[in-house]
Formats: C-alpha cells, structure tokens, sequence
C-alpha cells in the first residue's frame, strides 16, 4: 500500500489557516527586523564619527591642522560631540515619540499592507540619505538632524501596524510566548544592523546607513505583495473572488483531524463585513481602557533603560575599554542576544502564572542591581581582564532590561486592544498600541538626550540615572498589576 511522503503528511496536516497564520508571523517578523536594522548604524558609527586622532596614522599627503580632530567628522569633532550626539539621538526620538500617538489612528483607518508597506520604503529613503552625507560630503549638522526626524517619523508606521495584524490573527491561549518569541525580531535587527554597520565603518561609514537602507525598502515590496491583514480580509476577498468566478469552495490544505477551512460561509462573510465596519476607537476612548495609562507610563521608564543601551553602550564600550568601532559595536550585540532570551522567558512566564505585570515587575527588582553591578563595576573594572565574565553579564543584563519591555510592547498591549470593554470593536488593537508604545518612546527619547548630557560628568552617572528609571518602572508597574489582576485573573 502507497502512502503519502513524510514532508508531505506534514504539510496536509495543517489547516490552511494554520499556515496563513505562519507566514504572518514569519513576514511580520521580517519587516520589523529590518526596522530595527535600520535604526542601529548611528550607534555604531558614533565612534568613527568621532574617534581619538592622535592614535591613528594619518596619510602622507594629508595637510592636518589638528593632530586630535583630523580624522573626525564635522561637525562632531567639537569637543561638544557628546551633546550633538545626543541632539542626533533626539531628532529621531522625539519624532517618533509625536507621530507614534497619530500612527495608530492611522492604522485604525487605512489598510495596513499599504500603510506598512509605504512606511518602510520611506524609511529606506531616509536611511540611504544619512549614509548619502558621506559621499556628498555634507558637514552640516541640520541635514543629519532633518533626515533623522523625518525618518523617525515615517518608522512609526511600523509597530502599531504589525502588532495589530499579529492580533488579528492569534488568539490569548499562548499569546505571551508566541508574542515573546516573535519579539526577537527587536532584538534580531539589533544584532543584523550591528553586524552590517560594523562591516563599513571603518572603511566607508556611509554604507552602514544604505546598505539597511535598501534592505527595509526591499522588505516593503515584500510587503506590499504578501502581506494579509486579517483572516476576515482574507475571507472576504476570496468569497468575492469565488463567487464571481462561479466557483465552488475548497480549502487548499484539509486536515484530515479537525477539517478546518480558511474560506467560511456565506452567513459567517456576512458577520465579518458587519465587523469590518465596526467604527474605530477614539484617542481619548482607548486611554479609559483599564489598565493602558499604567502600562504606557511603564514602558516610558522601561524604554528609556533599554534605548540608553541601544544607543550609547557601542560608545560606551569603546571609550572605557578602548576598543575600535566594529569590535565594540560586535560586543554590544551580546545585549541584545541576551534581550531575546528575556522577551521569550517573559512571555513564556507570564501566559503559565497568568499575571503579566507581576512577571515584568519581578524582572525589573532584579534588572535595577544588575544594571549597576553589570556595567557600573564589573563591565569597567574586568572588560579588559575578564571579558568571558563581562560577555556573560551583558547577556544576563539584557534579558533582565528588555524582557519587561517587550512583554508589554507586545502581549500586554494586545491584551488591552482586545480588552472585553470593548465589545468585540476589533479596531482598538492599532490605537492602544500606538499609545503604549508612543508613551515608551518619550523614555526612548529622554533615555539617550539625558547620557548625552550626563556623560561628560562621568559613565557612574549615566548608570545611576538608569538605575533610578528601573526603581521608577517597577513603582508604577505595581499599580498596574492591581489593574491587571482584577481584569484578567
């Protein structure tokens, strides 16, 4: 008797919703990986920017005026460079702070392939321009704080849009691990963008900027022609396009177990149409939704931790142990392997104890200590020394920073867009999102602004200052458990 191959039994034994449901997570992943990509080269191009002149061989034929700043890019080779970075930093920021508030309302009325998708090749626009100023050589400070911003801007497009496809397409029953694992793509972008800016800046610092910067616009074709929003958009189009070609219904893939099909009926069509037009909600309607001013003033501290990191550790590694820039932007990426391993181990903790504010709670009690104790002493004391002991402190100091921070950028603001408040409104999701996320982003913009101040004083401060932003997070997170806690538990 014939049987059917292995990798095929394994395919058939799948719904077609199944795997609609695994390309969304696989896409969406995908794209906001190269968000982040796009994000990380400044970080890493800081210390080329500028870099201590006077330990690098400089050409023969070269006229220097300045043995310490010859080698620098002006105009950050004042002795100010700290602050400029730091305006650098905030340009984005701040203009992701504004618009994220204005991009979940976006996302609420527009179809989110073409928002998505339009957001992303802007974004590699914006991104291929910084990179652009080192073969225009353009010196002027306004044109790299106008590119950034206005790619700030267009990068706001990105979460609110994949968190709300991601809903509508799963469940609550495993949410927090699903959510967790998928959001290693903040993570993973980190590390790729990282990696690829460190192959250039050394030798042409501009392609650390284009180089991303194609890839995300790329990814935004991709997106435009692949991505589906929700199963109910799904369905409608292909009810509509059967019905119009005389077509009777048949799934793709039928599991032989459970007989699931991604097409519906004509009745259930009908439901998801009344549905699709469901009045989206309000601002000010998804701020009364139990327990989001709480969270959004959680993450604000939490994100104000985990940017700091993003944007100055690379430095920071650089100017204490007196590494080149491709070595300690590769050192930096330990953070954000650890970050991974944090987003999956909270939300893989938070769906079995059901308390997803206690879980980031408990991380942040742990993660203020190992802040300090990680970068403060052991980092700047054993770097040079021990640096097995000083790489297993910073994969152990990201998973504690950014595993609350991903918990409630994703499963938490998922739960409260999908809160029973609402009634079944399907379009809050984008909203509340970008209203959790939009506040975070404040703390992302303060986090960098206020080390760019506090550096010159000295790295212990900028630490303490982190360290002071966990106890905060932590303080208001425990009035958001009470929230959450009667809600869903």
């Amino acid at each position: 008797m014939r049987s059917l191959a292995p990798g095929i039994k394994l395919i058939t034994s799948f719904s077609r919703d199944s795997w609609y449901r695994f390309v969304i997570l696989l896409l969406t992943f995908v794209f906001y990986t190269t968000y982040h990509l796009s994000r990380k080269p400044i970080s890493i191009v800081k210390s080329q920017l500028h870099r201590n002149c006077s330990n690098v061989i400089h050409p023969a034929d070269l006229n220097i005026t300045d043995n310490d700043t010859w080698c620098d890019w002006a105009p950050f080779d004042q002795n100010n460079y700290r602050n400029l970075f730091g305006v650098l930093d905030n340009c984005f920021l701040v203009a992701y702070a504004i618009g994220m508030f204005f991009s979940g309302i976006f996302g609420e009325r527009l179809p989110l392939r073409y928002y998505l998708s339009s957001g992303m090749i802007l974004s590699g626009i914006f991104t291929a321009l910084f990179g652009l100023g080192f073969y225009w050589q353009i010196h002027s400070l306004w044109y790299y704080c106008l590119v950034q911003a206005l790619n700030g801007l267009v990068q706001t497009t990105g979460w609110p849009a994949v968190v709300a496809c991601v809903g509508n397409w799963f469940g609550k029953g495993k949410r927090g691990f699903i959510m967790g694992v998928w959001n290693s793509h903040t993570s993973v972008g980190n590390i790729l963008g990282s990696l690829i800016a460190g192959v250039y800046v050394s030798s042409a610092w501009g392609l650390s900027f284009i180089v991303p910067g194609i890839i995300i616009a790329v990814a935004g074709v991709i997106c435009f022609l692949f991505l589906v929003e929700s199963k109910s958009h799904l369905r409608l189009e292909g009810n509509l396009l059967l019905h119009a070609c005389g077509v009777e219904q048949e799934p793709l893939l039928r599991n032989s177990s459970s007989n699931e099909e991604i097409f519906s009926t004509n009745t259930s069509t009908a439901v998801e149409m009344v549905e699709d037009h469901t009045e989206a909600i309000s601002f000010c309607g998804a701020l009364r939704i139990p327990g989001v001013v709480e969270f959004s003033l959680c993450l604000l501290f939490a994100k104000l931790v985990s940017y700091t990191f993003l944007y100055w550790l690379p430095l920071y590694i650089a100017n204490v142990a007196h590494f080149d820039p491709k070595e300690a932007g590769d050192l930096s990426t330990l953070f954000d392997v650890g970050g991974i391993v944090g987003g999956i181990l909270a939300g893989l903790i938070s769906d079995y104890s059901g308390g997803r504010a206690t879980t980031c709670c408990a991380m942040l009690i742990i993660a203020a200590p190992m802040v300090s104790r990680t970068v403060l002493f052991f980092l700047s004391v054993f770097l040079s020394l021990l640096r097995l002991w000083a790489k297993c402190m910073l994969l152990w100091c990201g998973a504690l920073v950014n595993g609350p921070y991903a918990l409630i950028t994703t499963a938490v603001s998922a739960d409260l867009g999908t809160h029973e408040c609402l009634r079944g409104n399907s379009r809050a999701l984008s909203t509340v999102t970008a209203i959790i996320d939009g506040t975070g982003s404040i703390g992302a913009a303060v986090g960098p602004l206020l080390a760019g101040l506090i550096s010159p004083t000295g790295w212990n401060n900028v630490f303490y200052m982190l360290i002071a932003a966990d106890v905060l997070a932590c303080l208001v997170r425990l009035k958001a458990d009470v929230y959450y806690y009667f809600c869903y538990c």
